[in-house]
């Protein structure tokens, strides 16, 4: 399965993430779905603050030129929110997995969806 099958077909089809992309720990993307213009010097910052959530608690996180309110994380886990919207990630061994999902979705859903695939791609390495 290619990393483009995973966003659509795992994250997206899910109807729990309306956003996503796969990345490497520096910043490359490997996939994303279709309009979500992160940059990788976005997702340098969000990976760096999985170890050091400061730089999050203080700047929040911006992902697409949008910012988001930091609510919590640990070292592999970031969630935040914005209105009707929310962000979250996982990190694994070799990618971060950013995810964007919206009302009525809730964040407990999104979280299964993103987690699921996360622990999948540990488990492969990745």
């Amino acid at each position: 399965m290619s990393w483009q099958d995973y966003v659509d077909n795992q994250l997206l089809a899910s109807q729990c993430v309306t956003k996503a992309c796969i990345a490497g720990h520096d910043g490359n993307i490997w996939a994303q779905s279709s309009g979500f213009e992160v940059t990788k010097e976005e997702l340098s910052k969000l990976i760096s603050g999985f170890d050091q959530q400061d730089g999050l608690t203080s700047n929040g996180v911006t992902l697409a030129g949008q910012r988001y309110i930091y609510l919590s994380g640990t070292d592999r886990v970031v969630r935040a929110k914005l209105g009707r919207s929310g962000v979250h990630c996982m990190k694994t061994t070799q990618a971060v997995i950013v995810s964007i999902y919206e009302d009525p979705v809730q964040p407990q859903q999104a979280a299964s969806v993103v987690e699921k695939l996360g622990d999948y791609l540990i488990t492969c390495g990745y």
